[in-house]
């Protein structure tokens, strides 16, 4: 039986395959490798008007890697839309570790000292695996990503790997593309040298909004 570790993840993850349990309390991982994948476009990301006037306004504290456990553990809380979660508690280990390896990084909207928002993902070279969010307020989880991919856009990264395309994602431009296009943009992307942390994230927000069309 092969050892589930954070190398083992890593691996993995540059062949274009990502993990999931079927819910919280399952103890098994099973590998995904869909045959048409959803990516978050960064030169073609769509901020919808009423949401760029939330991002601009300011509402939360906008942080990035304080609480990476604390945003996990959100997001894998059920809700009223997803009451069964597929992180376990081998999910939880691996990324944290992962996080504490610097390969996995937190977006967090935080008010009045509570953490209410966010979202966390992988970063390998120049892509950027988005794995989960959440939202305690209206908007939290949405402002997290406007600033992930402003952060991304500035930081040099070229892919957003949205794992499956949804509703919600729909709003910002995510498309599906075939396996063999994603493998080749994965495969550019992870050549790529980036720096998630050295962005100046309000002229990232602002080179964001005035690149989009």
């Amino acid at each position: 039986m092969i050892e589930l570790s954070a190398s083992l993840l890593l691996r993995a993850y540059a062949a274009g395959i990502f993990p999931m349990a079927e819910n919280a309390d399952s103890e098994e991982l099973y590998w995904f490798d869909p045959e048409r994948r959803g990516v978050l476009p960064l030169e073609g990301f769509h901020v919808p008007r009423k949401l760029r006037k939330t991002v601009r306004r300011g509402p939360f504290d906008l942080r990035f890697d304080t609480a990476f456990r604390a945003v996990i553990e959100a997001c894998a809380e059920p809700t009223a839309d997803r009451p069964k979660t597929w992180i376990n508690g081998d999910i939880l280990r691996l990324y944290t570790e992962l996080h504490e390896r610097g390969c996995a990084h937190s977006v967090e909207c935080w008010s009045g000292g509570q953490l209410v928002g966010g979202l966390y993902g992988v970063a390998l070279g120049g892509a950027f695996f988005g794995e989960s969010m959440f939202s305690r307020v209206t908007d939290a989880s949405k402002v997290a990503l406007v600033h992930l991919v402003a952060r991304l856009r500035a930081a040099g990264y070229t892919l957003l790997d949205a794992q499956f395309v949804t509703e919600h994602l729909s709003q910002f431009g995510a498309v599906e593309i075939p396996r063999s296009e994603y493998r080749r943009r994965l495969a550019a992307a992870l050549a790529v040298p980036t720096d998630f942390g050295g962005v100046d994230q309000e002229a990232a927000v602002t080179a964001l909004f005035g690149a989009e069309v």
